[in-house]
């Protein structure tokens, strides 16, 4: 193993380490999570580690990590795939997330062979590195390096592009990409060949390299519903309990 190597293993770990002092009541619970999610679930997550840090500092977002839910389909019972820094591509049961705010993004229309095939790719990734070369690209962003707003996308690239390592959103990116599923493609509108068909546009979707997604795209993708379990369940505000019985003295 390379003096390099075993640096970038030291500063993945580092990275890995939340930070301290934090605090968080997450708006939803456990339950109403894991009740609600379905295998090929995106789960998007605001992490609170350095690493975490950073990322949220170069896409200028709230969620920082991405794992796909794999339910009990890859063994064990409510699992999660992801790519995490120190320990690479792994299984994490869906608790290891329980305290931190989440979001649920969900593609629309998958069939059950399309669920396999994201399976099966995510399943012949377990094992696979992180890319510890982006920690040392991104270790120089925990001191808040200033960054024009349009490059700090590609900030997340430097130092990628070998196909058997990964990063969070990398890893899933490439698995919707292996079905052709959507997920920001870029869009190339081509006017129509006839003027009276002025108002007709047939668009073009471009994959763009993978190395380029982070979380928030999943998010912000027309391609992906966004669900939140307590919406899920025929919420009815009017069954909510309240703390206080009316209205606070003095209210007019």
């Amino acid at each position: 193993m390379s003096v390099r190597h075993r640096l970038g293993q030291r500063l993945a770990r580092y990275l890995a380490r939340p930070r301290a002092g934090h605090s968080s009541l997450p708006a939803t619970t456990p339950e109403d999570l894991g009740a609600v999610l379905q295998v090929g679930d995106v789960l998007l997550v605001e992490g609170t580690s350095r690493l975490s840090t950073v990322i949220k500092y170069l896409t200028q977002s709230t969620w920082s990590h991405a794992a796909l839910y794999v339910g009990d389909r890859l063994g064990g019972a409510a699992m999660l795939v992801e790519a995490d820094v120190a320990e690479g591509v792994r299984r994490v049961p869906l608790s290891l997330y329980s305290d931190l705010h989440t979001r649920i993004c969900r593609p629309v229309g998958l069939g059950p062979a399309d669920v396999d095939a994201l399976l099966d790719f995510v399943r012949t990734r377990l094992g696979n590195a992180y890319d510890l070369r982006n920690v040392f690209d991104l270790l120089r962003y925990l001191v808040r390096v200033p960054v024009p707003t349009p490059m700090k996308r590609r900030m997340i690239a430097l130092g990628s592009g070998d196909p058997t390592r990964a990063i969070c959103s990398t890893l899933l990116a490439q698995a919707f990409e292996s079905i052709r599923y959507p997920i920001l493609p870029q869009v190339e509108s081509i006017p129509p060949a006839h003027p009276g068909a002025a108002r007709v546009r047939r668009e073009i979707l471009h994959i763009r390299n993978y190395s380029l997604f982070v979380p928030r795209d999943f998010d912000v993708s027309p391609y992906f519903r966004i669900v939140k379990p307590r919406l899920d369940e025929d919420f009815d505000y009017r069954r909510l309990s309240w703390g206080d019985t009316g209205p606070a003295a003095g209210d007019g």
